[in-house]
């Protein structure tokens, strides 16, 4: 199930887990949300994975570099981002 109504918060402490086929496992997260990986920045530990949502919007994620490789991820895959949020903040300049 993908629910598109849900806004990401852009400075929360939020963990987006990205992966192919979340339908293989039934999870608790109710926030997933299908896209195109865009760009992939590796690190030396870590990659920085960004995804296009649609609409002009886009999502990223830092994982390990560790899952970039077992999951095979590279820009053109279509993926779903899973995220799951302990707090939402709110700010104000």
């Amino acid at each position: 199930m993908v629910h598109k109504n849900y806004p990401v918060p852009n400075k929360s402490r939020e963990f987006v887990f990205i992966g192919y086929n979340p339908g293989l496992m039934k999870i608790s997260a109710r926030n997933q949300i299908k896209g195109t990986i865009t760009e992939i920045k590796p690190g030396v530990v870590t990659a920085k994975v960004t995804i296009d949502i649609g609409g002009g919007n886009h999502l990223s994620s830092v994982i390990t570099m560790d899952s970039v490789e077992e999951l095979g991820l590279k820009p053109g895959d279509e993926v779903v981002a899973i995220i799951k949020s302990t707090e939402v903040m709110i700010g104000k300049e």
